[in-house]
């Protein structure tokens, strides 16, 4: 009988969290070009070789987007070369930046690329890292209602994926000596202040239970 509870419980649990949160499909173009940068990404600067840009992801690495909309930021995300603008990255690769979630900010989630796809948001980290953009920037804080939908997202991604940390774009840095981190070229490497550091205490103290890691 109390097995039986126990399952029940379960499955109330994952109804619950089934209506708190809608993930809207919204995907990006993963062409068949993009997946050839997204490979030669991973090879020359993860030293990983394979036939299909697919990760498996252990880190949640949460951002902002710096402002703009959804759509906006959609159609930045879907071009498949990086802007001009962006010089410093553009050296690296021709490869346009992305991820594969973007937080509008009532809150509402869009999915552009499938959590096991690459995706360049994190340098030396693009490996095993899924990417989470809010709309937002330093001027336009990001919202109470986005904290609610990133602390959901988190919990559903922790339950599909073997997802060991919980970061923000600002703290990627502290990886930058273990094993976790993957890029071969030592000088590169930017400064991040994004999403800020009260957004991710208040996502944090949604999901103690989870214990998720902030560095290695």
């Amino acid at each position: 009988m109390k097995r039986i509870f126990q399952l029940l419980f379960l499955v109330f649990c994952l109804i619950f969290q089934a209506q708190n949160l809608k993930i809207i499909q919204k995907p990006i173009d993963y062409s068949k070009e993009r997946m050839n940068l997204s490979l030669d990404y991973m090879k020359d600067h993860h030293n990983l070789i394979q036939k299909t840009p697919n990760i498996t992801p252990k880190i949640i690495v949460l951002h902002y987007t710096g402002g703009g909309t959804i759509e906006s930021n959609f159609r930045y995300f879907n071009n498949l070369y990086l802007a001009n603008q962006r010089a410093t990255l553009k050296k690296q690769s021709s490869l346009n930046v992305s991820a594969h979630f973007l937080v509008d900010r009532d809150g509402t989630v869009y999915q552009l690329v499938d959590p096991g796809l690459f995706a360049r948001h994190t340098i030396g980290l693009n490996y095993c890292a899924i990417g989470v953009e809010n709309i937002g920037s330093k001027s336009q804080p990001l919202t109470d209602k986005q904290v609610e939908a990133n602390a959901e997202l988190v919990k559903y991604l922790s339950k599909k994926y073997p997802i060991e940390y919980l970061i923000g774009h600002s703290e990627y840095g502290v990886f930058r000596n273990s094993k976790l981190w993957k890029e071969t070229n030592p000088k590169y490497f930017t400064s991040k202040e994004d999403p800020g550091s009260e957004f991710m205490k208040k996502v944090r103290e949604k999901l103690n239970d989870l214990k998720l890691k902030s560095q290695p």
